[in-house]
């Protein structure tokens, strides 16, 4: 079955996506640790960050840095953290998050983003991204 993540690359579930190329997509996280709080996905399904081959990897990395500097333009924080984690969901997903505080990537604290609030970001995000 296919998980969450290759069912928004297929368009069958929405997202606020805000970046995406041949091999990447990046949308906004449903249930964020901080406002801007994005997912960096590879298209390709694979359920472990050190199964990729090394290119795949490195071009994840390299997507994943694209969209944490456009967030940063947006998304007004002390730094942009990277985590990847993975045990939610069987796809690959660097997480993105806005930090103004330690609490801000600890998965412990959320935030609520209403829908427009997130359609407006998400907007803002990819025209930075482009």
């Amino acid at each position: 079955m296919a998980s969450v993540f290759s069912r928004i690359i297929a368009r069958e579930l929405p997202a606020y996506i805000v970046a995406e190329d041949d091999k990447h997509i990046a949308f906004l996280d449903i249930n964020p640790n901080a406002l801007g709080h994005t997912l960096c996905v590879p298209k390709k399904e694979t359920d472990k960050l050190f199964d990729l081959d090394q290119e795949a990897y490195l071009n994840l990395m390299q997507f994943s840095h694209r969209v944490a500097t456009a967030l940063r333009q947006v998304v007004s924080c002390k730094r942009i953290g990277l985590s990847v984690i993975g045990l939610e969901v069987p796809h690959v997903h660097v997480h993105l998050i806005p930090l103004n505080e330690m609490a801000d990537i600890t998965f412990q604290k959320k935030t609520t983003v209403s829908k427009e609030a997130m359609e407006t970001l998400a907007e803002k995000i990819n025209a930075a991204f482009l």
